[in-house]
């Protein structure tokens, strides 16, 4: 695990959740065109990397970096449309868009990973 150990912070945790739910249902009120889709993707990203933080952030740790979030997220036992692993492929859609100039498209805002599914994140 390539992340700190810090003290357990709940609250903080909490915040994180509530903070990512808040841009969740922002972003997903934003009209999907060829111009607005690469920051779709990544705010909705952004939204499930900030959930696996605010696990490990209640388990007393301080994440290193995106994939240790993402992963965390794949050992919750959540049950929704999408298998929870396919973040990873928004997280590798988003690092294209960021440090390879990769232009999203509308067509890539289909992409399974993208359901409305609510899930639910307990601290």
């Amino acid at each position: 695990m390539s992340s700190r150990i810090k003290h357990q912070d709940k609250k903080n945790a909490i915040s994180i959740i509530n903070a990512s739910e808040r841009q969740m249902q922002f972003t997903l009120k934003q009209d999907v065109t060829d111009e607005s889709a690469f920051n779709i993707i990544r705010n909705i990203y952004e939204c499930f990397r900030m959930l696996g933080d605010a696990v490990l952030v209640s388990k007393g740790f301080a994440s290193i970096d995106h994939v240790e979030q993402i992963k965390e997220l794949e050992k919750i036992p959540a049950k929704t449309e999408r298998p929870i692993s396919l973040v990873n492929s928004l997280r590798k859609l988003r690092h294209n868009i960021n440090y390879y100039g990769y232009i999203a498209k509308k067509l890539k805002l289909k992409m399974p990973f993208l359901s409305h599914t609510p899930v639910s994140i307990h601290c």
